[in-house]
């Protein structure tokens, strides 16, 4: 033991800035690349092929039972999509697996189009007979879904919604669904009225996103991916702002970022929709701080066909962490240490990225310098958002509750022990959980 200790030190794990971390288990490192990891995207350090080779790696060396957790938390907390179906389909190489295999495939299943998704990625390697509990699994998810459902992504593809349930033998629930599916097996399945069907039957634009409007069918989360497309065919503003104004369910933080620079015009009402969905998180009491990485690897896109950066990611946890905290500091950290004032809503996006270049990643610089000033060195707990590919390490935590959320799927971190509590993705559910981990800890003691 006391070799290998010696062998560690001799050839630490680093960032890829060059700074010493954290060794971790298997577990530990899985959750930390599934968990803000957007499938076969390329991050600024890593491409996307060697992170999804790495998952499956991990995958063949952790326990079914954590995998099948950690593709449920994927699937429902972080609202991941690819991520979780691609750790199922890893779960289901490991012998035995079979039953756990079906109750998760079942579960992170949500869409429809995710059951030929998932068959496309069984067959990524080569085409091979799906194993018995892939066959359960998708037969159990098939029966969630209704005609409205089936039919909105019922489309050409690798592998169709028709395909998957030959493969999977599954069987309706009662008379009404095995006549939906006798339709799709027929193709004679009725388009549904959504925005899609419309525009690809050539349909006008305006017209036919001011309908949807008028008549309640264009959910929020799609409004705010659409804004752009919607101005551009002359969508009076009007409708989308009545729209915005019900609120926006199971939006992530930086949806409403990214959406306010696509409709600069709409950002008023954008930002009421995202403080409205904001209004019924948990509180954080006391006293926060906050540390925001801008260094140029937080400019890097989280998808190839998307524009939403990390930084993005980043300032939409801010704002919200903002109107949760009873009293809230922030600073940015790049070369520099830079405070700025506590502002709300989309003017704290602005003054995040317009506080500093964005350069190198020196964090435990910016720690050491926040640590000498007494209103930080006194705060109940301090956060830090950041891909962690830091040049210079970390300072041991001073506060009492201290956290570091990491936006990025890269190998290794600094962030695991010295007083911090590692926090991954940037999910809204950031404060549900520091806010439920310190109720813990007040009940223990």
């Amino acid at each position: 033991m006391a070799k290998m200790n010696v062998w560690k030190r001799m050839f630490p794990v680093r960032t890829h800035e060059g700074a010493v971390a954290q060794r971790l288990d298997v577990k530990t490192e899985l959750r930390r690349t599934v968990l803000t990891c957007l499938l076969w995207e390329d991050a600024f350090y890593e491409r996307g092929n060697d992170i999804a080779k790495r998952i499956a790696e991990l995958v063949a060396r952790s326990k079914p039972e954590d995998v099948a957790a950690l593709a449920r938390e994927a699937r429902d907390k972080m609202q991941l999509r690819h991520a979780p179906l691609f750790v199922t389909r890893e779960l289901a190489r490991c012998k035995g697996a079979g039953p756990l295999v079906a109750e998760t495939l079942e579960h992170v299943i949500q869409r429809a189009d995710e059951l030929g998704e998932f068959v496309a990625l069984y067959w990524k390697e080569m085409k091979q007979p799906l194993s018995a509990g892939v066959k359960r699994g998708l037969a159990q998810a098939f029966t969630k879904f209704d005609a409205y459902q089936l039919a909105k992504y019922n489309r050409d593809s690798v592998v169709t919604l028709r395909d998957v349930l030959f493969l999977c033998h599954a069987k309706p629930k009662d008379a009404e669904q095995e006549a939906v599916w006798k339709k799709l097996v027929e193709n004679t399945l009725e388009p549904p009225d959504t925005w899609e069907v419309a525009l690809s039957a050539g349909k006008d634009k305006r017209e036919n996103f001011e309908r949807l409007l008028r008549e309640g069918k264009l959910g929020g989360l799609a409004v705010l991916r659409n804004l752009r497309l919607m101005l551009a065919s002359g969508v009076d503003p009007k409708l989308v702002r009545e729209r915005l104004e019900k609120g926006v369910a199971r939006a992530l933080p930086f949806r409403f970022v990214t959406a306010a620079r696509h409709a600069p015009k709409l950002e008023e009402s954008i930002e009421v929709a995202m403080l409205k969905g904001i209004a019924g998180l948990e509180k954080l009491p006391g006293s926060t701080g906050l540390v925001l990485d801008v260094s140029g690897s937080m400019d890097g896109v989280l998808s190839k066909k998307g524009e939403t950066t990390r930084m993005d990611a980043a300032a939409g946890l801010a704002i919200l962490l903002r109107e949760k905290a009873d009293e809230f500091s922030i600073a940015t950290f790049s070369d520099a240490c830079v405070e700025i004032p506590p502002r709300r809503g989309f003017v704290l996006r602005d003054a995040i990225r317009a506080s500093q270049a964005h350069s190198g990643t020196y964090l435990k610089r910016a720690l050491v310098q926040l640590h000498e000033k007494p209103e930080w060195r006194e705060l109940d707990r301090v956060i830090v958002i950041t891909d962690e590919q830091t040049h210079d390490g970390i300072l041991p935590a001073w506060t009492p509750r201290a956290y570091v959320v990491n936006v990025a799927p890269y190998k290794h971190g600094v962030s695991y022990g010295n007083g911090w509590t590692h926090v991954e993705g940037w999910s809204e559910r950031i404060v549900d959980y520091i806010a439920a981990a310190e109720s813990e800890d007040g009940a223990a003691n």
